[in-house]
């Protein structure tokens, strides 16, 4: 059911959307290929099922854009989550000669498993033409080269917009997507599908919160006793709401962690925007710091490093560095891919800290009062995040506070600065 309402909303919004073979993927599924709109349409799509199967997600990212850039007249490119297709981008903005060669020849890259290649080799036939126009327009720069690769291209569908991956979203709109609507049709939560977005054409997403799809529970934010849960009748249009689930069997009434807004309602159903991820707020004091709002402190203080451009960032809290975060009070670390510095002097790696005093002020006395100690910011090499989301292990948003030892130890030995 929601498929087919995905289906017809992108299908009105974008008449030519639903062509046959007009639709690209790039989405890594280990094991278990399936597209993110939770419909197998193999007439649909253009890229193959077992390239996003491959156990290692660079190189199912980077064998599906070698099928995309195959298809010239393209409609719509559907991915996971934003990070996907910015990591694709990443690998046709330094292989683009290798890619081109390779769709010249019609050879998959070498050192895919053997059973895989076979296939995908099957499916490939040498085409010099598009060779050479992949070189010519990646030749002019990547600014906006995604329409001028596929000129007939209408949307970008992706799984996720919100979260972590508002990030790669905007970097993405600001250059290589330039004039491309990004279009976010469901809203999934503890393993279930809970809504869809009806309005393809809006810049923000909103979702439809579907009555019989799952049990939805609502804690009511800034309650000033203890909140007792509402159903979806009893939601007000403008307040905020912790999300409770219960859909998969042997998990009843689970805390998402997600908080949504309602936005307003359609029919009678309430339509709500998610706003922020309580599991990744930064706090080690009670002062509890949410990640859209210390995400919007950090892009203020790049403001003030000139020529600095933010490729990603993730943060930790002391209590899980044990005895490396040393005698100092409790505090965040900071770890940062950078574009156009390559090192930070202390005054300004201490503008964040100062930029979250001004932004925090229960965060400045707790600072002030000495009980929590100043920020780190780390420097980390490029590729490192690349790598972070490899060892996820599975395609989902990127954590902005890290709480696993192994993936902080994979960050710490990439530092540079």
């Amino acid at each position: 059911q929601g498929s087919l309402l995905y289906l017809d909303a992108l299908g009105v919004a974008f008449p030519r959307a639903l062509t046959r073979r007009g639709t690209a993927l790039l989405h890594w599924t280990p094991g278990c290929p399936r597209a993110p709109a939770g419909w197998p349409l193999p007439t649909l799509y253009c890229t193959p099922a077992a390239a996003g199967t491959l156990p290692s997600r660079a190189a199912a990212l980077r064998v599906q854009l070698l099928f995309v850039l195959r298809q010239r007249a393209l409609h719509v490119l559907e991915t996971g989550l934003a990070a996907e297709l910015h990591d694709a981008l990443v690998a046709l903005r330094t292989e683009w000669s290798q890619l081109a060669q390779e769709l010249a020849l019609g050879h998959p890259q070498p050192g895919l498993p053997e059973e895989v290649r076979d296939q995908l080799q099957a499916l490939l036939t040498p085409d010099a033409a598009r060779a050479a126009e992949l070189r010519a327009e990646c030749a002019r720069g990547f600014e906006g080269i995604l329409l001028r690769l596929w000129p007939q291209l209408e949307v970008v569908v992706v799984r996720t917009v919100h979260g972590a991956e508002r990030l790669y979203c905007n970097s993405l709109c600001q250059a290589d997507c330039q004039g491309l609507p990004f279009y976010c049709p469901f809203y999934q939560a503890a393993g279930a599908l809970l809504g869809v977005n009806l309005w393809p054409a809006e810049p923000v997403p909103r979702f439809l919160l579907c009555p019989d799809w799952a049990f939805c529970e609502f804690l009511p934010c800034l309650a000033n006793k203890e909140p007792r849960t509402v159903l979806l009748d009893e939601l007000w249009e403008g307040r905020e709401y912790g999300l409770v689930v219960t859909a998969q069997p042997g998990e009843y009434r689970c805390r998402t962690g997600e908080v949504l807004k309602v936005t307003g309602f359609h029919m009678q159903c309430p339509v709500v925007e998610p706003v922020r991820r309580e599991s990744q707020t930064l706090s080690v004091r009670g002062e509890s710091i949410p990640e859209e709002q210390f995400c919007q402190s950090l892009c203020r203080t790049l403001r003030m490093w000139p020529g600095a451009r933010l490729i990603d960032y993730v943060c930790v809290e002391s209590s899980l560095l044990g005895d490396l975060s040393g005698p100092s009070a409790p505090h965040y670390e900071v770890f940062m891919e950078l574009q156009g510095l390559r090192d930070l002097s202390e005054g300004q790696r201490y503008k964040l800290d100062q930029c979250l005093q001004e932004d925090f002020p229960i965060y400045k006395s707790f600072r002030f009062k000495g009980s929590i100690g100043p920020l780190r910011l780390h420097l980390v090499r490029p590729g490192t995040f690349a790598q972070l989301r490899e060892a996820l292990g599975s395609p989902k948003p990127m954590p902005r506070v890290l709480h696993e030892e192994q993936l902080l130890r994979l960050v710490q030995g990439s530092v540079i600065s």
